[in-house]
């Protein structure tokens, strides 16, 4: 297991590296304020966007799927890497505010160009999606964890993740989805706890 302690400090070290580009220290300032600033937001922890940074850059992946864009803080992570693998990022959120924020935060931070922001309820515009997609993030609403899991799980590519948020503190909510990913033939499921919400991270064979 990935503890936090160990990815905090791996985190820390490359924020104050020398040679930093002026790109991606202004855009982690604005990660900082949409914390500071933005409340009630339910954000990863800035050692699990890191994480989902460093994941898509180790499968070099092109295509990421979001489910619950919230105020984009997430999205933001997958765009850094996303910019540097030539790919793009599809986010989905059902609340109109929260996704108006996120439009605003990925133009400020200049990722409007690889974000696809979709407002609607996920479980409408999942079916309408074509894959592959070599990540799929799910940090929407927890007891339909299960439901995103039946409809992304086809879409993804063998050597693909589906990495899902809150499982250490919200596992009440999404039992039927823990249970589904530990039993699946198809999945090869570990837990990281860079953050206190915890991941689990599923990769299909």
């Amino acid at each position: 297991m990935i503890t936090a302690m160990t990815y905090s400090a791996f985190l820390l070290a490359a924020l104050l590296a020398p040679g930093q580009p002026v790109e991606r220290t202004v855009i982690l300032k604005h990660l900082e304020k949409m914390r500071a600033t933005e409340k009630g937001m339910m954000n990863v922890a800035p050692a699990e966007g890191q994480y989902l940074y460093d994941l898509v850059k180790k499968l070099n992946a092109k295509r990421v799927l979001e489910i619950g864009t919230s105020n984009g803080y997430s999205g933001i992570w997958f765009a850094m890497a996303l910019r540097e693998t030539g790919g793009k990022l599809i986010t989905l959120d059902i609340d109109e505010g929260r996704r108006s924020l996120a439009l605003r935060n990925f133009k400020t931070t200049g990722f409007d160009d690889i974000v696809d922001s979709r407002l609607g309820d996920a479980l409408k515009i999942l079916p309408t999606l074509q894959g592959p997609f070599e990540v799929v993030f799910v940090d929407a609403w927890k007891p339909d964890y299960k439901k995103y899991l039946d409809f992304t799980l086809p879409m993804v590519p063998s050597g693909g993740v589906i990495v899902a948020h809150n499982v250490d503190s919200h596992p009440q909510e999404m039992a039927e989805f823990l249970e589904a990913i530990k039993s699946s033939a198809q999945l090869k499921t570990e837990w990281v706890k860079v953050g206190s919400a915890g991941m689990s991270v599923s990769w299909k064979k």
